[in-house]
């Protein structure tokens, strides 16, 4: 068996020597461990424990994100026996549970991103917001305040703690939380309704972009698409990623200028997480596939 007895190491050289991804969420280490060192995952766990005073659960990240709900299958390694935690980002407060909702913390630089470029008085509704993660920074960190922001979520346990995230970030006069699928939300209430729309779901972006549309004011709107972008060596991701959703709003036609397309984060190898910024011109038209 691989010696255990590890000498000091920082978080750092920990990921380096025998993780294939680590992510710290809260006080909670999620960490995928390099294949040839299964047997010692328990012993590394307790060497990320020892070593970092700040971290007090170490769970194993057991298959990728999946499901309606893109929730985690996750072990439980060392540490305090729990999945829930409080995670703290540019001053918001989020109280959630890994193991039943969505998060990632790699999309923190991109959520202030878009906090930055929202105007005072924006309506905003988010598609796909979990525990309301960019809706409260939204909220708190815009330099110019919107007026709403109707935050979406299929997942009952995540509409839940966005409720309850909302009221902690005091943000309830902003920051609205609707349990249920996108679609449904906006053609039965959120028709017409938008300045700008988000979709942090790359799986289900393109599907939903015609209700993106749906969802912004005639005059139109901003759009901010998230996907998934797999490319050969020959290929530019952001290529493909443009010419992917020009291809779908041709076909809906609407008058569009497309802002800007960017990686948000490396998912696989010859894959990257990608965003792209929408602005539609004129609804004039739109039709729906």
């Amino acid at each position: 068996m691989y010696n255990a007895k590890f000498r000091v190491m920082n978080l750092r050289d920990i990921k380096r020597g025998w993780l294939r991804s680590l992510d710290i969420i809260g006080d909670i280490a999620v960490i995928e461990v390099k294949p040839e060192f299964k047997e010692i995952k328990h012993e590394i766990a307790e060497k990320i424990l020892r070593e970092v005073n700040y971290i007090k659960v170490v769970v194993e990240k057991k298959s990728p994100i999946s499901g309606e709900h893109r929730v985690m299958d996750l072990e439980w390694l060392a540490g305090e026996k729990r999945f829930t935690t409080i995670h703290r980002e540019y001053g918001c407060i989020f109280k959630l549970d890994i193991s039943k909702v969505y998060f990632t913390p790699r999309l923190s630089t991109e959520r202030m991103r878009i906090a930055r470029m929202v105007r005072a008085g924006e309506v905003i509704v988010n598609m796909f917001a979990g525990v309301g993660t960019y809706s409260i920074i939204i909220a708190k960190r815009a330099l110019e305040k919107p007026s709403k922001i109707y935050s979406i979520d299929i997942n009952p346990y995540a509409y839940d703690y966005a409720v309850e995230n909302v009221r902690i970030n005091k943000v309830e006069d902003i920051v609205i939380p609707i349990l249920g699928d996108a679609k449904e939300v906006i053609m039965n209430k959120l028709m017409g309704v938008a300045d700008r729309v988000l979709m942090p779901y790359p799986e289900l972006a393109l599907k939903y972009l015609e209700y993106a549309i749906m969802a912004l004011k005639d005059s139109g709107g901003i759009i901010h698409a998230y996907d998934f972008i797999k490319y050969m060596k020959n290929e530019d991701p952001k290529v493909k990623m443009r010419d992917r959703y020009e291809e779908k709003l041709k076909g809906f036609d609407v008058k569009y200028e497309i802002l800007d397309v960017r990686r948000t984060g490396e998912v696989a190898p010859r894959e990257y997480r990608m965003v792209i910024d929408i602005k539609i011109l004129s609804k004039n038209g739109f039709k729906r596939f």
